[in-house]
């Protein structure tokens, strides 16, 4: 082992002001987000109740797009994280000029699926013709504008490699804040801006992403980093996309469960009402609001753990581990709080119907049950990924969305109606995070012992 990284606070630091340091601009940022993602729908409510539950049917296909930005990004940033643990810096920096080059490439897949296919997207989960006019209105917007997505995300996942998450709290703020302002504009119309409907969403969304996009590739390329990102001597390596892919493409994959779990559960709600796919939208976007402050306190957590396993520093890691765990524990236990407390309340800011109101009240206060153990599975998640394992991550969110949940849910819509759908997450949640600890145990005793011996 070389000598002690006293140069790099991710080795040297305390431990806990280390994490909230690095943690604290993702998780506002991503507060903001999750703000966005709520006004957006309430926004889109306000035009009618059909319009959100299109909103809805169209997530599950934004959310394939976000986990291509989101794995490719986990698996860039874990090995800049490891490059830069292990002093070569030069390793980090090709990694990130390849992982940019995708993102154009995936920018270009989106757009052409977006002119040429939207409908057939849509058509996937509903027949009603309405709500498949509107989700296509809005879906090949948000596809055609997919580089202005997969850009600002993946550059993001570059500058957290080596701790910095200052600069991607910024972008997402500008973003986000731009989204919230331009959203009504377009949405309603006001002075000269035209009245669009669900398109003006789409728009403002894009128009947003490019704002922000422009200013995080302006910090990437002039910015003072650690990481210098440069094409001017730019060779493609297909090993470095391997590298990215051993740990992002488990991530991908478990980014894409999600949407087909969402999928799959809009077409179960389909066949009771448009209202309950309205209130699991609402759900899924009251939700972040939950689980976004855990994600961001992983984008400080993933580093630390990566850095001081590319040394060897055992010790550290552990130290890492439990303050992130009773972190993500502390952060879920009050969303669980809130969502028991307040179900009302957080309806209401969408719509007053009785039948949302009773729906959406039900799913709020059964679904959040299962809080209080997510927060640790996604830290235990992430702490796969930091040490270069996605595998476990990807099968066991498998299991826990597709094996356990779709299927669950499924059986107890057919046993007891529309309310014991509901019960199907924290029962799902329970069994996947009992199976997550017990293999983490193993697999970091492994690592551990590795790492001891290497010392």
């Amino acid at each position: 082992m070389t000598n002690k990284p006293q140069d790099n606070r991710l080795g040297t630091e305390p431990i806990l002001p280390l994490l909230f340091k690095l943690a604290a601009p993702s998780i506002l940022s991503m507060f903001i987000q999750s703000m966005y993602n709520v006004v957006d729908s309430i926004f889109v409510a306000r035009l009618s109740e059909d319009a959100l539950a299109a909103l809805s049917l169209a997530f599950p296909i934004q959310m394939v797009q976000i986990a291509v930005a989101v794995g490719t990004g986990v698996g860039a940033s874990s090995l800049i994280s490891r490059s830069l643990g292990r002093g070569s810096r030069r390793e980090a920096e090709r990694a990130a000029s390849h992982v940019l080059l995708l993102a154009i490439v995936y920018g270009a897949i989106a757009a052409f699926i977006g002119v040429f296919f939207p409908e057939q997207l849509i058509g996937m989960f509903t027949d009603d013709p309405l709500l498949i006019d509107y989700g296509t209105r809005y879906i090949w917007i948000i596809l055609v504008g997919a580089t202005a997505m997969y850009i600002p995300m993946i550059a993001n996942s570059i500058l957290r490699g080596e701790g910095n998450t200052f600069i991607p709290m910024v972008t997402m703020l500008i973003g986000s804040i731009m989204n919230i302002i331009l959203d009504p504009l377009f949405i309603f119309g006001y002075g000269i801006f035209p009245r669009m409907g669900i398109e003006g969403a789409a728009v403002a969304t894009v128009l947003s992403r490019i704002i922000s996009g422009s200013f995080i590739v302006y910090m990437l390329f002039k910015g003072n980093n650690e990481v210098k990102v440069s094409f001017r001597n730019f060779e493609f390596d297909f090993s470095v996309i391997k590298d990215i892919y051993q740990v992002g493409f488990p991530a991908v994959l478990m980014q894409v469960l999600a949407s087909v779990m969402i999928g799959g559960l809009n077409v179960i709600l389909a066949g009771y009402s448009s209202t309950a796919i309205a209130a699991m939208g609402i759900y899924f976007r009251l939700q972040s609001f939950v689980f976004m402050p855990v994600f961001g306190l992983n984008q400080g957590y993933l580093p630390i753990v990566g850095y001081n396993f590319g040394y060897n520093n055992s010790k550290r890691v552990k130290e890492v581990m439990k303050a992130g765990f009773l972190t993500g524990f502390a952060f879920t236990v009050l969303g669980f709080a809130i969502f028991q407390l307040f179900p009302e309340q957080l309806i209401l800011l969408f719509g007053d119907s009785p039948e949302l109101m009773e729906i959406g009240v039900k799913a709020l206060r059964i679904i959040s049950l299962a809080f209080p153990v997510i927060g640790p599975a996604i830290v235990g998640g992430t702490t796969f990924q930091a040490v270069g394992k996605g595998m476990p991550s990807l099968i066991l969110s498998f299991s826990r969305q597709i094996l356990i949940l779709l299927p669950l849910a499924f059986l107890l819509g057919k046993i007891g109606g529309l309310d014991l759908i509901w019960y199907a997450f924290p029962v799902a949640e329970l069994i996947a995070v009992v199976w997550m600890a017990v293999w983490l145990k193993s697999t970091m005793k492994t690592v551990f012992r590795i790492m001891e011996r290497d010392v």
